[in-house]
């Protein structure tokens, strides 16, 4: 790192748990991020402020007025462009120093396949459950680790899933494909502004602590925050030894 990298990542380079050769991880990681929404807005400039160095920013959508409410990493100005141009910018003006690969698409279990093969972690910061599902089977199958989020109305939920743990259960031992549940749209539920923030934050969080090396204590536990009483709830997830994913008759 140069001297003005050494200056801009000075604060996590003091936390012994970080430190330079922490830093220097961050900066060879590769991160993929689904969704350049609520939760991908902060997730998306939480790791280029942090220094992750390869970020690929997934999502097909365009920043509509709607958005603004609480998706932070884009502006009134760009109504109407693609949400991973804009949000690029933004992450591009508080780092230049990271890069970032913005692809405008709605990606399908291929495309995930290909892309989760080349990342150190991934993000699911999208709102539809196939594609969770599909973001899911990838990475068990590449034996990557999977940052899940959601939030809706005043409720949020989180959770890592990381192939890699012989004890870690994946999204389809908690999450069954074949149990899709109605699907929770914030145009029709609604979402409280900064809740999407909290969780996003929290989401990057544990990316950033897997990438440095920290590792993540996430694992193997759903966290649910209650936003009405600020009230966490976390839960034991156990492996389904009987998971059509990452089950025993499936490797």
């Amino acid at each position: 790192m140069n001297d003005d990298q050494l200056l801009r990542y000075s604060r996590h380079i003091l936390l012994d748990d970080v430190g330079i050769e922490g830093q220097q991880r961050l900066r060879d990681s590769h991160a993929l991020v689904v969704g350049a929404g609520g939760l991908g807005s902060p997730v998306a400039m939480y790791l280029a402020a942090s220094g992750v160095g390869h970020i690929t920013l997934a999502d097909h959508d365009v920043v509509d007025l709607t958005n603004l409410q609480r998706q932070i990493a884009h502006t009134t100005e760009r109504v109407g462009q693609a949400k991973v141009h804009s949000a690029a910018l933004a992450m591009h003006a508080l780092n230049p120093d990271v890069r970032i690969t913005p692809l405008q698409e709605k990606l399908n279990a291929a495309q995930l396949d290909s892309l989760v093969a080349g990342a150190h972690v991934v993000l699911d910061c999208c709102d539809n459950f196939q594609t969770r599902q599909a973001i899911n089977a990838a990475c068990v199958k590449h034996r990557v680790p999977l940052v899940s989020c959601a939030a809706i109305r005043m409720d949020g939920q989180l959770a890592v899933y990381d192939a890699r743990d012989a004890a870690s259960p994946c999204y389809a031992c908690v999450f069954p494909p074949d149990t899709a549940p109605e699907e929770a749209q914030c145009a029709t539920l609604g979402v409280l502004a900064p809740l999407v923030g909290v969780m996003g934050s929290l989401q990057a969080m544990e990316a950033v602590k897997l990438l440095s090396g920290i590792g993540s204590r996430l694992t193997g536990q759903l966290q649910l925050l209650d936003g009405r009483d600020l009230a966490w709830t976390s839960l034991r997830l156990a492996r389904n030894p009987h998971c059509p994913v990452c089950g025993q008759a499936n490797h």
